[in-house]
C-alpha cells in the first residue's frame, strides 16, 4: 500500500518541476513584456535583471504556501488517501492546462488554474464522502470547503481585472498629460520627481512590504512598522536627488533605471506570489506524507489531515531549486515568446498585424465607446479638448508598414515604466495581504489599460484589440471551469482505482506535453515559403514590375495546382482533397489580402518620379483578387457539392471538365515559364489563346444545355457544372487582363 503514495509523491515531485516550466512559459511575459515592448534595454540585460528578481523573490513564497495547504477545503476533514488523490489531480489537470494555453499563445492564469483545480478536486471528494455517509447531504459540503477564504481568493482576483485596468488607464492618462509624447524635452525638467515617485513606490511596495514574507521581518519590525510615512518620504527625496543626478551625469534619462528596477521588481514580485501555484501543491503533499510515515501502520484512508492546517515553513533549499528551474525556463523556454506576441501585438502602438478577428461584442464595444467619447466632448470645452489633444500628438516619424512595425518599439519608456510601476505596486500589495492574486490578470490588464489611455486603439485597430482583449478575457473564464471539472474528473478517477489509473494518467500526461511540444516547434519553425507572395520593397517603375512578376508566377503556379486539386476531388468525391483546395485558397487570397492592405505604406514610400507605379500596382493586385476570388467560388461550391452527399457528376461532365482542366494547365504552365525565364515578349502570344479558350468553354456550356433538356436529371449536378464553367470563364478573363496589364507596362519601360 505504501508504495502507492510513494510513486505518487515521486509524481509529484517531478510534476512541480514540469508545471514550472509550463507555469514560467506563461507568466514570464508579465514581467517581460514592458522592458521588451519598449526597446529601452538589450534583451540579455532583461533577462539577467529578471532571474535575480526571480532568485531573490522565491524567498518570498513562504507565507502564500498555506493557500494550498488549507486556503480552498478544510484538511482536517480529509483523511491521508484522499488528500493525495485530491494533490495528484490538481498537479496533472494543471500541467495539462497551463500547457494548452501556452501552445495557443495566450497568456492565462496559474493562480486561477490552481485555485480552481483545487476547488475541483476537493469538491468531488468531498461528494465521495458525503455519498458514502447516510448521515450527511449536500448541505454539509460546506463543511468540508474553506467556503469563507474561497470566495475572498476568487473575488479578490476577479476584482483585480477592473481595478488593474482602471488604475493603469488613469495614471498613464495623467503621465502622458504631463509628458506628452515628446517626452525627452520634459523628461529634462520633470524626470527627477517622475523617477522619484516610480522608484518610490516599486522599491517600498515589493522590498518593504515583502519583507513580511521573509524570516528577517521579526529582526526589522520594531523599526519598519509605524514609520511607513517617514520610510516614503526619505525615499522619494532619495530617488528624486537620485534621478536627478543620474539624468545630469549620465546624460540619458531616468525611465531606463526606472524600466530596469520594474522588471526586476515585477519578477520578484511574480516569483513570490506564483511559485505557490508550482510547488504549493506538491509541498503539502510531502508534508503530509511526512506525518502518516511517522507513525508506522497507521491506515491512510483514516488518517485525519489536521496537520496541514498548522503554518509549517517552507524549505529555503526547495525554493532555492525552484527559483533555478524558474530562471533557466526564463532563459529557454520558446512557448513564452509565443504568449508575449499575443500581448505586446494588442497593446502596440502603431498598426501592425492583428492576430484576431473582430467579433459582434468588440464592435458593440468600441461603436458604444464611441458614441460615449462623443457625448463627453460636448461637454468638455474646445479649448480643454485642445490642450488634452496637444499632449496626446504622437510626433511625426518615418512612416513604416505593419512588417517594419514588429521590429520598431511597440510602445514607448512612459508607457513601460507606468506599466511596471502600477503592475508592480498591486501585485505586492495583494501579497502582503496573503491573496495569492493572478500576476497575469494585473499584469496584462494594466497593459491593455495603458494602452487605452494612449490611444493606441484607434479607429484603425479598435475593434481588432478589443476582440483580442476579449479572447483572453474569456480564455480565463475557461481555465477557471476547465480546471474545476477536469480536476474533479481525474479525482473521480484515481479515487476509483489508485493503482491503475495514476500511471495510465500520467503516461497521458507524459504524452500530451510531448505532443504539445512537438506541434508548437512545427508551427514555430521559420520555414519561408518560396511560393508565398511578397511586398513591393522597390520605389522605381522598374523596381516594382520586376517584383511584380515574381507574384504573377507564384499565383498562377498556385491556380494551378488549386484548380486540379479540387476538380480530381470533385470527380472522385474526395472530401479531403476539396477541404485542402479550400486552405489553398484561403491561404492565397490572405496574401493577396495582405498586399492590399500596405498598399498606403507603398505609395507614401515611393519616389517622385515613379508615382505612376501605384496606378500599375493597385491594377494587378485588383486582377490577382479577381483570379484569387474566382478560384474561390469554383472551389467552395465543389465543396459544399460533395459536402452535402449530392450525386456524383456524370461520366461525360467529368470527362469534360477534365478537358478544361487539361486546356487551363497548359496555358498557366506557359505562362508560369514566361515569367520564371522573364521572357515577358512571349505574353503577346498567351493573350491571342483568349479568344479560342473562350469560345472553347462556350461549346462545353452549350453541349451541358442540350444534355440538360434531353437526358440530365439532376439540378444540383447542373447547377454545379454551369457554375464551373461560368466561373472557370471569369478566371480565365482575369489572367489575360493580368498579362495585358503586365505586358503594356512592360513594353512602356
Amino acid at each position: 500500500m505504501e508504495n502507492i503514495y510513494i510513486l505518487m509523491l515521486v509524481a509529484l515531485v517531478i510534476l512541480a518541476v514540469a508545471d514550472i516550466i509550463v507555469g514560467v512559459s506563461n507568466d514570464a511575459i508579465n514581467f517581460l513584456n514592458s522592458a521588451i515592448g519598449s526597446k529601452a534595454l538589450p534583451i540579455r540585460t532583461i533577462m539577467i535583471v529578471a532571474s535575480l528578481g526571480i532568485f531573490i523573490g522565491a524567498v518570498y513564497s513562504s507565507g502564500l504556501m498555506e493557500v494550498a495547504r488549507k486556503g480552498i477545503f478544510n484538511p482536517g476533514e480529509f483523511y491521508f488517501d484522499e488528500i493525495m488523490v485530491i494533490f495528484m489531480a490538481v498537479m496533472i489537470t494543471d500541467i495539462l492546462l497551463l500547457d494548452f494555453f501556452n501552445t495557443l499563445g495566450l497568456p492565462t492564469s496559474t493562480t486561477v488554474s490552481i485555485v480552481f483545480n483545487l476547488l475541483g478536486a476537493a469538491v468531488v471528494m468531498s461528494l465521495i464522502k458525503i455519498s458514502a455517509d447516510e448521515t450527511k447531504t449536500l448541505i454539509d459540503l460546506g463543511s468540508y470547503i474553506n467556503t469563507e477564504k474561497a470566495i475572498t481568493i476568487i473575488s479578490g482576483i476577479l476584482l483585480s481585472v477592473g481595478i488593474a485596468f482602471s488604475v493603469g488607464a488613469i495614471v498613464q492618462w495623467v503621465s502622458r498629460l504631463i509628458f506628452t509624447f515628446q517626452y525627452e524635452r520634459k523628461m529634462k525638467h520633470f524626470g527627477a520627481v517622475f523617477g522619484g515617485l516610480a522608484l518610490t513606490a516599486i522599491l517600498y511596495f515589493i522590498f518593504m512590504k515583502g519583507l513580511k514574507g521573509t524570516p528577517y521581518y521579526k529582526d526589522m519590525k520594531g523599526f519598519l512598522e509605524g514609520n511607513e510615512m517617514y520610510i516614503i518620504a526619505g525615499g522619494f527625496v532619495i530617488f528624486t536627488l537620485f534621478s536627478h543626478f543620474f539624468q545630469k551625469i549620465t546624460k540619458k534619462s531616468i525611465l531606463l533605471v526606472v524600466i530596469g528596477v520594474g522588471t526586476f521588481g515585477l519578477a520578484l514580485a511574480f516569483s513570490g506570489n506564483d511559485l505557490v501555484n508550482f510547488i504549493g501543491v506538491p509541498m503539502a503533499a510531502y508534508h503530509s506524507y511526512e506525518a502518516w510515515s511517522a507513525i508506522p501502520g497507521t491506515d491512510p484512508t483514516t488518517f485525519s489531515m489536521d496537520i496541514l492546517s498548522k503554518k509549517v515553513p517552507a524549505e529555503p533549499l526547495l525554493l532555492f531549486i525552484a527559483g533555478a528551474i524558474m530562471v533557466i525556463t526564463l532563459w529557454f523556454s520558446k512557448k513564452a515568446k509565443t504568449v508575449a506576441e499575443t500581448e505586446i501585438s494588442l497593446s502596440r502602438q502603431s498598426e501592425t498585424h492583428e492576430k484576431f478577428k473582430p467579433n459582434m461584442l468588440s464592435r458593440a464595444i468600441v461603436r458604444g465607446t464611441s458614441l460615449l467619447s462623443r457625448g463627453m466632448s460636448s461637454i468638455v470645452s474646445k479649448s480643454t479638448q485642445e490642450r488634452i489633444a496637444n499632449s496626446f500628438q504622437k510626433p511625426e516619424t518615418a512612416l513604416i508598414n505593419k512588417d517594419q512595425s514588429l521590429e520598431a518599439p511597440a510602445f514607448d519608456m512612459i508607457r513601460a515604466s507606468v506599466n511596471l510601476m502600477v503592475a508592480g505596486v498591486l501585485i505586492s500589495i495583494a501579497t502582503t495581504m496573503g491573496l495569492p492574486l493572478s500576476t497575469t490578470y494585473v499584469t496584462f490588464m494594466v497593459a491593455m489599460g495603458t494602452s487605452l489611455a494612449d490611444r493606441a486603439w484607434g479607429r484603425e485597430s479598435a475593434v481588432y484589440r478589443v476582440a483580442g482583449v476579449l479572447n483572453v478575457i474569456g480564455g480565463w473564464f475557461f481555465t477557471a471551469l476547465a480546471a474545476f471539472i477536469a480536476a474533479g474528473v481525474v479525482a473521480f478517477l484515481i479515487h476509483l482505482n489508485k493503482e491503475v489509473m495514476v500511471p495510465i494518467l500520467l503516461l497521458i500526461t507524459v504524452a500530451l506535453l510531448i505532443r504539445n511540444y512537438l506541434a508548437h516547434k512545427k508551427k514555430s519553425a521559420t520555414i519561408i515559403d518560396p511560393k508565398r507572395l511578397k511586398k513591393s520593397e522597390s520605389n522605381t517603375v522598374q523596381g516594382i514590375i520586376a517584383e511584380s512578376a515574381d507574384n504573377i508566377k507564384n499565383v498562377v503556379y498556385r491556380t494551378n495546382k488549386i484548380y486540379t486539386l479540387v476538380l480530381k476531388g470533385l470527380a472522385t468525391e474526395d472530401i479531403k482533397a476539396l477541404r485542402k483546395g479550400l486552405k489553398g485558397v484561403e491561404k492565397l487570397e490572405s496574401e493577396i489580402e495582405d498586399l492590399r492592405d500596405n498598399i498606403f505604406y507603398f505609395i507614401k514610400n515611393l519616389d517622385e518620379t515613379s508615382v505612376r507605379g501605384s496606378n500599375f500596382y493597385i491594377t494587378i493586385l485588383a486582377y490577382l483578387t479577381d483570379v484569387a476570388q474566382s478560384l474561390d467560388f469554383i472551389t467552395k461550391k465543389s465543396h459544399k457539392h460533395v459536402n452535402n452527399e449530392h450525386k456524383k457528376l456524370r461520366f461525360n461532365q467529368i470527362r469534360e471538365l477534365k478537358e478544361v482542366d487539361n486546356k487551363l494547365e497548359a496555358l498557366l504552365t506557359e505562362i508560369e515559364s514566361i515569367y520564371e525565364n522573364r521572357q515577358f515578349e512571349k505574353i503577346k502570344s498567351i493573350t491571342d489563346q483568349k479568344d479560342s479558350i473562350s469560345e472553347f468553354l462556350n461549346e462545353k456550356i452549350k453541349k451541358q444545355i442540350e444534355r440538360t433538356r434531353t437526358e440530365e436529371s439532376s439540378p444540383k449536378n447542373t447547377t454545379l457544372y454551369f457554375n464551373i464553367l461560368l466561373e472557370t470563364k471569369d478566371l480565365v478573363k482575369a489572367i489575360m487582363n493580368l498579362m495585358e496589364e503586365y505586358h503594356n507596362s512592360y513594353r512602356k519601360e
